[in-house]
């Protein structure tokens, strides 16, 4: 997840999420008018919808749209999801997570096997603007992530906690060769493991409290230490 943008979801619980980018790709060959709406995708409202479609045939030029309900009618597609940046193309592997009143949704799509990200888009008069706002992990170290500082899965949550506020989960595992790392992350970090060729494996995980602004944005109320895998 980068720090200008959101890259929401919530359902089963943290600990099991952070399990989900491990499956296999989920894949699936759209029909010419097909639209599938997405694991959780009907709004509130039943007004609207996220559906995924990818051309006939084949998964090139997939997307996941913003269609008006209960006409089934694309509206838009939104930014930042599609064949460039996606694992999956079955429907079921993108999670709608929508506000109450139906007019911000966050979505859980793999752009890796073990990376989970995160969007939150603001829904209104037909069309879906990206809302940004900063990564829990450059609120706690003031940087972003190195370049010595791999993956090994990467989690970003989120749950609704009214119609503009909601709570936002981290939870990384990283591979380093520096011991420095983990006292740069502090009490958000923990030793997972020393691999045997001197490397770590370094647990982050942070939460917290946030709320929309204006500009479509969001910011950080309240940070807090996460909860680690047992």
């Amino acid at each position: 997840m980068t720090s200008c943008r959101i890259i929401l979801t919530v359902l089963v619980g943290f600990l099991a999420l952070a399990v989900v980018p491990a499956r296999a790709t989920d894949e699936h060959t759209y029909g010419k008018d097909e639209y599938a709406i997405v694991s959780d995708g009907l709004a509130p409202s039943k007004q609207v919808s996220l559906a995924a479609h990818g051309d006939e045939g084949g998964n090139e030029n997939f997307h996941v749209w913003l269609m008006s309900e209960p006409a089934h009618r694309k509206l838009v597609r939104l930014d930042d999801i599609g064949s460039g940046n996606n694992l999956d193309t079955g429907p079921d592997a993108y999670r709608a997570t929508w506000a109450p009143d139906s007019r911000h949704v966050a979505v859980n799509f793999r752009s890796d096997r073990h990376v989970l990200e995160l969007n939150l888009y603001a829904v209104e008069n037909g069309r879906a603007r990206l809302i940004s706002g900063p990564s829990l992990f450059k609120d706690v170290t003031s940087r972003n992530v190195g370049e010595d500082e791999h993956f090994g899965h990467r989690v970003s949550t989120i749950e609704w906690m009214g119609t503009r506020r909601f709570r936002l989960r981290e939870h990384h595992l990283f591979q380093t060769s520096s011991m420095d790392f983990t006292r740069l992350l502090g009490a958000y970090g923990k030793l997972a493991q020393k691999l045997d060729d001197g490397r770590f494996m370094v647990e982050f995980s942070a939460e917290a409290d946030c709320v929309l602004i204006s500009g479509h944005r969001y910011r950080i109320v309240d940070l807090r230490v996460g909860k680690f895998d047992p």
